[in-house]
């Protein structure tokens, strides 16, 4: 009698018991770490306004570097513009001569097909008058010797053309190149600003005040002060009397101190610069950055600066520290990214970075990379 047994069905592999529990055990343990672990990647130590205050300024230095190679890139592109627009003048006006030349060249060639080509022996040969065709010969011959010159002119005119055009080209793409640096070193200026604004903006008004305090600048140069006046105070105390008689009194030493009457100049008009605000690549006269500043005061002063403070620092003989007379440029920063005009007494005005106006400041707040007296 055959079997209604059902088939046994092989049922797949079961983890045993013991198995079991040691995998949830392991899986759990796995979830909780990963948890764990996936909190503590996302909960970054909070930094103390000191700590804040430290990024700030490597920040904003950091942008006034890329600032500087923003700057000197504009000068490159500018004068590449220059040169192009140059350039292209000049192939203007050499492409007209080339189509005079070639006019002239297809005049000569005009009346030689109405002529039609005959040899001079057969001219000969049907002339009527030997002697009226001897002397047109001659005449031909002369306009020949014109033609061949025509020829050579519209040659050399060719040349000139296509040489042109190659410098053109040539300056053209130095010209896409500057504009291409340009815009790198705008967008990492703006970068390091907008992160530094970021983790100031992480502070309370007190703490981003002290953020933002450069460390001993004055607006107004009163030396005899006692009192620190705090940076958001200053521009009350700019607009004081007593403030100005102390920057005037103070500017007046600086000036009868310096070497030369055009260095005197050009520290008149830092003082006169003073309050006025940081904007980088401004050149005044309502706003400065660093170099712009020195490059504005000397150039009242009858001294043509370059734009950046890699190349100020070499406009002019060095100068020692311990020789620094008023008027001299003092450079800072291992890669020479700031620069100040030396007023007596160990300090400078200087255009110091956005949100801090035109100031006297210490020179001894910032690493002193050398300086220069512009002549």
């Amino acid at each position: 009698m055959a079997s209604h047994r059902k088939p046994k069905r092989h049922r797949p592999y079961a983890l045993t018991s013991g198995t079991a529990r040691t995998a949830a055990t392991l899986a759990l343990a796995g979830a909780a770490t990963g948890t764990a672990l996936e909190g503590t990647g996302h909960a970054a130590p909070r930094q103390t306004p000191a700590q804040v205050k430290t990024q700030v300024d490597r920040y904003y230095q950091e942008a006034e570097a890329a600032a500087e190679r923003y700057n000197g890139a504009k000068d490159k592109a500018r004068a590449a513009e220059k040169s192009l627009d140059a350039l292209r003048d000049e192939a203007a006006r050499k492409t007209e001569g080339l189509n005079s030349a070639r006019n002239a060249l297809g005049a000569y060639a005009t009346a030689q097909y109405r002529e039609g080509g005959l040899s001079p022996a057969v001219r000969l040969a049907l002339s009527s008058s030997p002697d009226q065709y001897l002397d047109r010969a001659s005449l031909a011959d002369h306009m020949a010797g014109r033609q061949a010159a025509a020829v050579k002119r519209v040659e050399h005119e060719l040349r000139e053309v296509r040489q042109v055009r190659t410098a053109a080209d040539a300056q053209l793409t130095r010209l896409k190149g500057s504009q291409a640096e340009l815009s790198a070193h705008k967008r990492s200026a703006e970068g390091k600003l907008d992160a530094a604004r970021r983790l100031l903006d992480g502070l309370t008004a007190e703490q981003r005040a002290n953020a933002q305090n450069d460390g001993g600048g004055d607006d107004a140069p009163d030396t005899d002060r006692g009192t620190a006046v705090r940076a958001a105070d200053r521009s009350a105390a700019r607009g004081s009397a007593q403030a100005a008689t102390a920057r005037t009194s103070t500017a007046r030493a600086s000036t009868a101190q310096a070497s030369t009457e055009r260095a005197a100049r050009a520290v008149s008009y830092a003082y006169a610069a003073l309050g006025k605000p940081y904007v980088w690549g401004a050149t005044g006269p309502s706003a400065y950055d660093c170099s712009g500043l020195t490059q504005a005061a000397w150039r009242a002063a009858g001294v043509s600066l370059p734009r950046t403070t890699y190349t100020q620092i070499n406009a002019g003989p060095k100068v020692s520290r311990s020789h620094l007379s008023p008027g001299d440029l003092v450079f800072f920063y291992s890669g020479v990214s700031h620069v100040g005009i030396y007023v007596g007494d160990g300090k400078m005005i200087h255009a110091p970075r956005p949100g801090a106006p035109v100031r006297v400041a210490p020179i001894d707040q910032m690493p002193f990379a050398g300086a220069t007296r512009p002549a």
